[in-house]
């Protein structure tokens, strides 16, 4: 089967390129593990499964099979490589903002005063952000938004959504994108433009995909795997990188003595 909404892109994407920051990051193949719940096991997270898996399928088998992978594959023969990456490098750059205030709101200064300082460089050196010069000098790219402010101040992720054609998300995601799209630059931004640096992140992270695409294909529950994903990657995200790793529990080693001797 084919794969993958346009927000699953954008996220899953991110989280299988990027989770090798992480101290301890979690496989694919656990991922696709974790997938594999009991029968008749009910996931507290997502109590709309009945209408989101009817629109996955819709996202997956429709949406990517005869609209975004195509459009995808076209995007590569006809853009050189070089024009490729300069685009997206210009649509991150108007993220910029947004992720100095959020850094701002949640406290980490430091933070704030890269996204600001990669905003001020790129979009001067940068040619107004067709180059990553902010990066080459060591300003690495933060990726703070107000979902994740949201969740350093303690709100919940809500009941997990997909959504036709943008994917997976939570209630707080949802209005996290929204007010992120406020802040400026991208709330002075015109509805062409807007629509415009939207495709470019598309293709762009459906084209990172293009070799992974197997992983979903030979998961035991493809909607699981990505719902699995989504979570893990905002913990990433929330966590800058280094998630709390999860105890073992406790064994009663006395219990555990008799339960040898029985068998």
């Amino acid at each position: 089967m084919r794969s993958f909404s346009v927000r699953y892109v954008v996220l899953t994407a991110a989280l299988i390129v990027l989770s090798g920051c992480a101290a301890k990051p979690v496989a694919p193949e656990q991922a696709v593990a974790q997938s594999s719940a009991p029968a008749g096991y009910t996931d507290p997270r997502d109590p709309l499964e009945t209408i989101n898996r009817p629109l996955w399928d819709f996202n997956y088998d429709i949406l990517d099979a005869y609209l975004l992978r195509p459009a995808t594959v076209g995007y590569m023969t006809v853009v050189p490589k070089p024009a490729r990456k300069g685009l997206v490098n210009a649509a991150n750059n108007l993220s910029e903002p947004a992720s100095f205030l959020n850094g701002m709101l949640q406290a980490k200064p430091s933070r704030s005063a890269v996204s600001a300082g990669r905003f001020l460089v790129n979009s001067t050196l940068g040619l107004f952000g067709l180059f990553d010069v902010a990066t080459k000098i060591g300003l690495v790219e933060q990726q703070e938004d107000f979902s994740q402010t949201l969740a350093v101040w303690g709100v919940g992720d809500g009941p997990y959504l997909m959504l036709p054609a943008l994917g997976p998300t939570t209630v707080r995601g949802t209005t996290g994108g929204l007010v992120d799209n406020l802040y400026f630059p991208l709330g002075l931004l015109n509805t062409p433009l807007t629509l415009t640096r939207a495709l470019i992140g598309a293709l762009d992270s459906r084209e990172q995909l293009m070799s992974m695409e197997s992983l979903l294909e030979e998961s035991l529950d493809p909607y699981a795997f990505i719902k699995e994903s989504y979570y893990q990657r905002q913990q990433f995200k929330i966590y800058d990188g280094n998630p709390p790793q999860q105890e073992e529990p406790e064994v009663d080693e006395d219990i555990f003595d008799d339960l040898l001797d029985d068998l």
